[in-house]
């Protein structure tokens, strides 16, 4: 076995393992809001030989040898995340999206400091101060959720709740929340109480660089986003800050060096050079006029979807969507926490999904009553509205028909048929 042999040779059970994921994906709907597929230049640039070199440190500020090279892709990473968000400083080193929001509290809290985060089960992410996480166990939360009724924000509740538990810090962010954020709205209630407003765009990046949803860089102190979901670039993350010269209270380290100082060294070592390439190249991408349409997109086909299958009897969260997401309610078809069950009948049918907690959910998280789902990847696909429609009329029958294999197989047809008009990675000879 050579060196440079082929990874057919050199390992046939991966080699497989990757074809028959190439195949999943080609023959279904990805439906999972968080996932995304990447460019053919992304991949390129994942590919390369940066996967080898170690880079502890910033550019020009190496702690090792030989990376002269690594700072240029660096810099072109930064420079481009700054023009995209209107940022005056960027980090983009962070491995993923937990990884840089753990830097955001290393770097504005000490342990044990009061914060004020969105709640799992309304929306938030588990680093948004759950029990269970970091953020939770470390760190004093007080969370904010939404209206029993309504299921929307209530930014006059946020502000009295800020007042009640003096937070050193506000987050917002969304993770399974189906409308728009008011980014200007926290940072009054960061003002009055005085917090710092740290904005999680992870899921939104994308809807926010091209203006479809609120940018919140004006309006905070510091941004944390991955680089893949809507912003369809690889698996990582970084952090943005709008005022980078901002003192800490003690009128010493500046907002900048409290990020990078956090990132590297306090929890991580040399960055994923590889991945802050392709990081550059998905910029460059989402830069270029095409992206704000594709963008545009997404959000009309998720409100398609929507619309779709509220029409076919299905209940959604809020009643619908402002942006790239939908959460199904699954009670009002007698499946309250049966989110596991109808998630493993609509992957039969070839949709991908992931189950979901509601608001107030009446189960668990293990055995919740929603289905989250989103339509970034199967956008980047090609699809529009009129396919939209098809993939909700599937959705809806196979929730009505959950234990009935016969129109679960008849749902799979369609969806099959479907997929064969929109190729993925077409002519880059892989998916055979």
């Amino acid at each position: 076995m050579a060196f440079m042999d082929d990874i057919s040779v050199v390992d046939p059970e991966t080699s497989e393992a990757i074809l028959n994921e190439e195949k999943r994906i080609r023959d279904g709907v990805e439906l999972i809001p968080s996932e995304n597929f990447v460019s053919k230049a992304v991949l390129q640039a994942l590919g390369t030989v940066f996967t080898n070199k170690y880079s502890e440190g910033y550019p020009q500020k190496r702690y090792y040898g030989g990376n002269q090279v690594v700072d240029v892709v660096e810099t072109l990473a930064i420079e481009r995340a700054k023009k995209l968000f209107g940022a005056e400083h960027v980090n983009v080193q962070p491995y993923s999206g937990s990884p840089a929001n753990q830097a955001v509290f290393f770097a504005l809290l000490e342990l044990g400091d009061p914060f004020l985060g969105f709640d799992l089960n309304a929306g938030g992410h588990l680093t948004h101060g759950s029990p269970v996480n970091f953020s939770g166990r470390f760190y004093k939360c007080a969370q904010y959720t939404v209206d029993k009724e309504t299921e929307l924000l209530d930014y006059d509740v946020i502000m009295k709740l800020a007042k009640e538990a003096k937070p050193r810090m506000i987050l917002s962010g969304l993770t399974a929340y189906p409308r728009k954020l008011d980014f200007k709205a926290f940072r009054e209630i960061c003002d009055e109480v005085g917090a710092y407003h740290w904005a999680d765009i992870a899921h939104i990046a994308g809807l926010c660089a091209t203006g479809v949803h609120q940018n919140p860089m004006p309006y905070c102190d510091v941004v944390t986003t991955t680089t893949h979901k809507t912003l369809r670039g690889p698996r990582g993350a970084m952090i943005m800050c709008s005022i980078k010269d901002r003192l800490d209270p003690n009128g010493k380290k500046n907002m900048a060096q409290k990020i990078d100082g956090a990132v590297f060294p306090g929890l991580q070592g040399g960055p994923h050079n590889h991945v802050n390439a392709a990081k550059a190249v998905a910029f460059r991408e989402a830069l270029q006029p095409d992206f704000k349409r594709y963008c545009q997109q997404i959000v009309k086909n998720a409100k398609v979807l929507a619309d779709t299958m509220m029409g076919k009897g299905l209940e959604l969260v809020t009643g619908g969507t402002d942006n790239h997401l939908m959460v199904i309610k699954l009670v009002n078809k007698g499946l309250t926490g049966k989110g596991k069950e109808v998630q493993t009948a609509l992957q039969e049918a070839e949709i991908t999904v992931n189950k979901n907690t509601i608001p107030y959910e009446p189960s668990s998280p293990f055995n919740p009553s929603g289905i989250r789902l989103g339509t970034p990847a199967v956008t980047t696909r090609g699809m529009k509205e009129s396919e939209m429609k098809v993939i909700g009329e599937c959705i809806a029958r196979v929730i009505d028909n959950v234990n009935d294999k016969e129109a679960i197989a008849r749902a799979r047809k369609d969806i099959l048929e479907l997929c064969r008009g929109f190729p993925l990675y077409p002519g880059m000879g892989i998916l055979k």
